[in-house]
């Protein structure tokens, strides 16, 4: 996780994983005196950005060379031991689109046609995505 608070001039820590800072965004053109920017960390681990006068999180995050995904945690596994919800419809819509690129491939095969690599590649990746989404639904 970054120290987000460190990408901001005059982070003051108020506590509780709450910062005051001064926002960098393009509202302040002769710099932000006042610490108009709060910064929070949330308990699932990712932070809150808030620009009082009014700034686009995505201008404050650019003007310090950060992206939205820096702002939350990484964690390939559930916390706390939760499986994660999975939305089945989700589930079936990724089977549907990924089995339709391997159905595709296979029809080219059939019909005698060559297959380019990149293509072959992506029928692999297919597969490889098939197989996640049926081990996340539970099914071997």
């Amino acid at each position: 996780m970054i120290d987000l608070p460190s990408y901001f001039d005059g982070a003051r820590d108020r506590g509780r994983g709450q910062y005051l800072a001064r926002c960098p965004g393009p509202l302040h053109e002769r710099g932000d005196r006042n610490c108009s920017l709060s910064l929070k960390l949330a308990d699932n681990g990712a932070w809150l950005i808030h620009c009082f006068a009014g700034c686009d999180t995505a201008d404050i995050l650019g003007a310090v060379g950060l992206q939205f995904g820096d702002l939350f945690e990484d964690r390939p596994e559930p916390r706390r031991g939760r499986q994660p919800r999975w939305n089945p419809r989700d589930l079936l819509l990724v089977i549907r689109d990924e089995a339709t690129i391997c159905a595709c491939t296979v029809g080219r095969l059939l019909q005698g046609h060559a297959v380019p690599d990149s293509e072959l590649e992506r029928t692999q990746l297919a597969v490889t995505r098939i197989q996640k989404a049926l081990g996340v639904a539970g099914v071997r």
